[in-house]
């Protein structure tokens, strides 16, 4: 008896993944665009913005569908966190190359993302870490903060610069924080996997 599509493996030429891919290709089309505008604020630096929210709107989209559909796949699980990391992370490093961004923020920022990514990785021979509470808040805050650094309204509006920071100041605290705890999330796991065997 055949099961329902509920039911059935998720391939890997599905919706979600389909969207995930499609975010990982906007990715080079965004620097582009960032780079030819060079910090001019001009139609470019629009275009910008329009590749990175449209990207970021494929990764609450993809993760919506993957769940109500059944569609987890194991290329998901994987290519989904890279994707994300890689356009925050070219978004923050641009920034700061072009000026806009202090490069510290991009530092802390960037080794707490890839350090937990590697950390995952390490630990998954002992089990799944589980997620932070403050996972999606940070990824809220981060997104809002690097859109209101990319939004080309420096000149008309002189004040988007200074809450700009003060939102992308509360993203970094965030995101050490849940780094700490995911550190230590991973610490306890393999205390009790080494007590288990």
């Amino acid at each position: 008896m055949t099961p329902p599509p509920s039911t059935q493996p998720s391939q890997l030429w599905n919706l979600p993944n389909i969207l995930t891919m499609f975010r990982i290709a906007l990715v080079p089309v965004f620097i582009w665009f960032m780079a030819a505008d060079a910090s001019e604020q001009g139609p470019l630096r629009w275009f910008a913005v329009l590749a990175f929210a449209v990207a970021m709107y494929t990764d609450q989209l993809d993760g919506q569908i993957a769940r109500k559909r059944n569609l987890v796949t194991d290329f998901g699980k994987i290519a989904d966190p890279i994707a994300d990391k890689l356009l925050t992370g070219s978004a923050l490093v641009l920034l700061s190359l072009l000026g806009e961004l202090p490069w510290w923020i991009t530092i802390v920022i960037l080794v707490r993302e890839w350090g937990i990514t590697a950390l995952r990785f390490v630990v998954i021979r002992y089990g799944v870490m589980p997620a932070s509470p403050g996972g999606k808040l940070k990824t809220v805050l981060q997104t809002v903060a690097l859109g209101l650094y990319l939004l080309p309204l420096r000149d008309v509006a002189p004040a988007v610069p200074a809450v700009a920071f003060a939102v992308m100041l509360a993203a970094v605290a965030v995101t050490v924080a849940t780094g700490v705890d995911y550190v230590v999330k991973a610490l306890r796991l393999r205390a009790a996997s080494r007590q288990a065997g």
